[in-house]
Order: C-alpha cells, then structure tokens, then sequence
C-alpha cells in the first residue's frame, strides 16, 4: 500500500449520529457509512466529505494507484481528548498499511487542526476539502467565531461587559428608573475603557491570582489581600459619597475622589505589602527588594492628597494655602522616597553578607 485517503472526522459524527467506530477502512465501509450518515442527518457535512474522498479513490484506482480510503474519527470532546483517538487511529493505520503517502480529505478548517498529526507520520501529497458551497463561508465565519470565544481572554473582554450592561438595565427597569439605566452604562462603559486603557484588569488578574494562592497555600497574605479590598472598597465609596456633597461647588469631581479615598488605597496597599513581608520572613525568602514599595506607595499617596488638595483650595480661592500644600506635598514624597530606596538597599546588603544556606 502506497497512498492512503484520509477523511477527517474530527468530531465523531459517525460515531455519535449512526454508532459507527472510527477507523473505517475500504471503499464499501466507507460508501456505507456516509449513505447512513446522510440519511440519518442530510445537512451533515461528514457525509459530503466522505463522498469526495470516494470519488477521488475512484479516480486514482481507475488510473492503477495502490491506494485505500480510510475515515478516522475523533470524539466529540474536540480538543486533547479527540486528537488522542486520531492519533492512535493513524499510529494503527500506519503500522498496519504501511503507507507512506497520503491524501488527506477534509470538511472545513476545524478538521484541518489535526494535520500536524498526520504530516509526523506521512508525506502528505494533497489536501482537499469538501464543503457544500453554499455553506462555505458561513462555516468559516462560525467557526472563526467559536474560537475566538473558546479564548479565554476574548471571552472575558466580551462577555463580561455585555453580561453586567444587560445586568444594569434589568436592575434599572425592575426598580422603576430606565432612564438610569443609560446613565448607569454608559459610566460603566467609560471606567471598563479607562481600566482596559491604562492595562489595570492586569493587576486585578493579578491580584485575583495572588489571592488563590495565598488562600490554598495557607498563608497570611490571604487575610491582608482580603482587608486589603475591603478597603479599596471603602476608599470607593467615600470618595463618591464625597464627590456628591461637593458637586454643587462646582469642583472637578475627579479631584474630590482622589482627595477623599486615596489614604483608603494607600493603606489597602500597605495591608497587603505587610501579609507579603510577613509570607517571605516565614519561607525565608530574601525581602529587601520589597521594603522599598511602601515608601514609593505612600510617597505616590502624598503627591496625589497634596496635588488634589491644592486644586481644591485653588478652586475656592486659597492661592497662597493651595501653593504650600503641594510644596510640602512634593517635598514630603521625595524625602520618603529616599528614605525607602536608602533602607531597601542597606537591607539588600544584610542579605548579601549573610551565607547562603
């Protein structure tokens, strides 16, 4: 046997829909099983697909080419799980046969998956696919689209906005207010914008990620991560309950939000450096390069209270007050800045001298 003809089924629609087992060998197996399949599901593309390769082992066997037709099928768990059974299939097939060349037959692009599988065990001289033509460029298109949403990550950016846009409108028509609704998403539009534009889903995910391993790790982190969002939280919503007292003085409310929470996300920040230091003394771990983001992130809490409370005032009329504030701000950040990186690098240095274990 020189040349195989090989149609994919990569789903196992001879399997699921007529009970047939994959592989099926020989002109009359195979004529058999796509006459079923059509029958039992004529819009099925597998039978098409098997056609074809009939015809083209029809066409070369009246030339004089020892070849043979063979369907190997998958499962319809498409992935690791049906590329396994194809695989062992075609290490079968190979053994038995002994081909070395192959032609191989499929129904669309999702099949054409497994020919990497195929090319490490034969020479691969032509690949065709048989797809009803009217139906081409719409099974392209879904299957395009399907695996862009088996993506994880295109998932989340799609789904989850659209998921809490028709939460929000649901809640706004069941509490009597629709038109808080627009107003409602259209703010959340705008921050999901903001976060994807300035790369912060990353430091949740992050911070997600660091919170499951510190809670199946047992470790102390977990505790600080927690009180850690509680306080962003709080920071959240005393900076919006402080945007509404002073929205009618006419102040950029941007402003107000960073003056009235910031000390909360600073601390959530240094909540959660502390249950990090706390985890690395005890798996002694080497903690001088963290001693100096306490610093920076509270030198950064400085700048924004200072520069935000010098708009303030500058907006109410207290030049002189609104100057010092953010001088004394900006001088305060440098000093702790450098008060952070001169301790994190003696520290650096105590855990060089010490002897490694």
């Amino acid at each position: 046997m020189q040349t195989l003809i090989i149609c994919i089924d990569r789903d196992d629609d001879l399997g699921h829909k007529v009970g047939i087992k994959g592989p099926v060998v020989g002109r009359a197996h195979n004529l058999d099983a796509a006459t079923n399949l059509a029958l039992y599901d004529p819009e099925d593309s597998d039978a098409n697909m098997i056609f074809g390769a009939i015809q083209i082992y029809d066409k070369l066997k009246a030339e004089g080419a020892d070849i043979e037709i063979v369907s190997i099928c998958g499962d319809r768990d498409i992935g690791v799980k049906s590329d396994t059974f194809i695989a062992n299939q075609l290490n079968d097939i190979s053994e038995k046969y002994g081909a070395r060349n192959a032609i191989v037959v499929t129904d669309g692009a999702e099949d054409e998956y497994v020919l990497p599988l195929i090319e490490s065990r034969f020479r691969v001289d032509s690949v065709r696919r048989v797809i009803v033509k009217q139906s081409q460029n719409l099974e392209n298109i879904y299957y395009i689209i399907k695996e862009l949403f088996s993506d994880p990550k295109v998932s989340r950016t799609f789904f989850i906005p659209v998921g809490l846009a028709c939460l929000i409108y649901a809640i706004s028509v069941f509490a009597g207010y629709p038109q808080g609704a627009i107003i409602a998403i259209m703010a959340f539009i705008g921050i999901y914008m903001l976060f994807r534009g300035f790369g912060l889903e990353d430091i949740i995910e992050d911070f997600t990620e660091n919170l499951k391993r510190s809670f199946y790790g047992g470790r102390i982190s977990f505790v600080t991560y927690v009180a850690a969002a509680i306080l962003v939280f709080i920071g959240i919503t005393q900076g919006l309950a402080r945007c509404w007292e002073l929205e009618s003085q006419g102040l950029l409310l941007i402003v107000i939000f960073i003056n009235a929470s910031v000390w909360w996300f600073v601390a959530s920040g240094l909540l959660s450096w502390v249950g990090r230091i706390i985890d690395s003394y005890l798996s002694k771990e080497r903690v001088g390069r963290y001693w100096v983001l306490p610093f920076f992130l509270s030198a950064a809490g400085v700048i924004l209270w200072g520069g935000s409370a010098c708009a303030i005032l500058l907006s109410q009329g207290f030049r002189s007050a609104a100057i010092q504030y953010l001088m004394i701000s900006i001088v305060g950040a440098v000093i702790i800045a450098f008060i952070g990186v001169g301790l994190s690098a003696y520290i650096k240095m105590l855990e060089n001298r010490k002897p490694s274990i």
